[in-house]
């Protein structure tokens, strides 16, 4: 999946965002609003790794991502 397809749906997606990388905070959601560079360097700040460690890891989560995602959190309880 390419993430023009994760920004698009990134509100969606953050609760999945969010139990991957926990350090990240609600104004860093904002801020990354699904953009891949800034989102890099979120995680570089967050959990100090280097520029190649954080797109290793956004890499393999984004090669995780299905449409079964969107469709699960669609059905997931709001409070």
């Amino acid at each position: 999946m390419n993430w023009d397809r994760i920004e698009g749906n990134w509100k969606q997606l953050k609760g999945r965002v969010k139990s991957q990388w926990g350090r990240l905070t609600d104004d860093d959601f904002d801020v990354v609003a699904g953009q891949r560079e800034q989102m890099a360097g979120k995680l570089q700040e967050r959990y100090g790794i280097a520029r190649d460690e954080a797109e290793r890891q956004i890499q393999e989560w984004e090669g995780g991502y299905t449409d079964q995602w969107l469709e699960q959190d669609e059905r997931s309880p709001r409070l």
